[in-house]
């Protein structure tokens, strides 16, 4: 009978430990954070962010430190423990210093330019497509074939980015397309005569 390593290892056989869940957050000067019942509210230089919390799970400050508790160890308040912890820590981190996504596009023609708020993209198809900044999400454009997306929120910052590569998503073959900076695209061979 083998034993895999994942259970021999002696911190995963603990139930106890959760390892994100269990770290304190440090809140920096200038950032406010109100904590109501199933509710946390972070205030800070880039702006406010509310996140919805379960009730299962208490968020305390302790001085310069958010702490995330639980009540029991069982799986789902374990799961639950390190989600909030991370939510809540990206709110921090977002109205503090926000969140950037760079994308770069390759092709022939293929290029971004800004729109007021918005963005256009020429992507080889017979139109232009525009992309709406939706509150919270600013673009800049600092070459025709960069694209970055910045934000307080790193959900909202993702969903933009990945919204705007869905528009053209790299193809295997020349590898034309929008794709995250420094994202590899496996490549495929092309028919050979």
């Amino acid at each position: 009978m083998r034993v895999s390593a994942a259970r021999s290892s002696p911190t995963c056989g603990d139930p106890s430990m959760s390892r994100i869940g269990k770290k304190p957050i440090p809140v920096p000067s200038g950032v406010t954070v109100s904590i109501e019942p199933e509710l946390v509210r972070v205030n800070g230089p880039k702006g406010e962010l509310t996140e919805r919390i379960h009730r299962d799970i208490a968020v305390e400050q302790e001085g310069e430190e958010l702490l995330v508790k639980r009540p029991t160890d069982r799986g789902e308040h374990r799961a639950l423990h390190g989600l909030t912890r991370s939510l809540v820590a990206n709110m921090v981190e977002g109205v503090t210093n926000g969140f950037e996504k760079r994308l770069e596009i390759q092709g022939v023609g293929y290029r971004a330019q800004l729109k007021g708020r918005d963005l256009e993209l020429a992507l080889g198809y017979s139109h232009p497509v525009p992309v709406k900044a939706p509150d919270g999400i600013e673009f800049e454009v600092p070459q025709p074939t960069r694209v970055v997306v910045r934000g307080i929120s790193k959900q909202q910052v993702g969903e933009m980015a990945a919204f705007i590569r869905k528009q053209r998503p790299p193809e295997p073959y020349k590898g034309k397309g929008i794709r995250y900076e420094g994202e590899y695209v496996a490549r495929k061979v092309g028919k050979r005569a």
